[in-house]
């Protein structure tokens, strides 16, 4: 049997801005309403469920497998939006991106201190 994942739940202060900035950053269809949540759609059948938080919003990782052209776009709309970037998971290389396994590779944050990720190659693949 394979496993596959259908969704994550991603806590925000503010889950319509959340939406929107995840919608609007990785140039994806607006976000629908599904209960509590505002569902933000991936490519690949897998969705960011947007809720509330009733208290503080404890910071994860997402990282988003890319293409080329995509990487590009997305990294435009960090720049149009002077948003601070990192090419390492530990914010030391600000301004940067990474061309780990041959591919590139960015991180930065959204309005939740939830840490983002693009890359353009899976990590482990040479």
């Amino acid at each position: 049997m394979a496993v596959h994942l259908n969704h994550t739940i991603v806590e925000a202060n503010d889950r319509d801005l959340t939406a929107d900035f995840l919608v609007d950053i990785l140039g994806l269809a607006p976000a629908t309403t599904f209960g509590p949540f505002r569902v933000v759609a991936l490519g690949n059948d897998v969705s960011l469920d947007v809720v509330q938080s009733a208290g503080a919003v404890h910071s994860q990782h997402y990282a988003f497998l890319v293409s080329e052209a995509e990487f590009d776009q997305i990294w435009d709309r960090i720049k149009q939006r002077e948003l601070t970037f990192w090419a390492d998971p530990h914010h030391q290389r600000r301004g940067q991106i990474n061309t780990n396994y041959g591919g590139r590779g960015l991180y930065w944050n959204d309005p939740n201190g939830h840490s983002l990720e693009i890359i353009t190659r899976p990590y482990g693949y040479q």
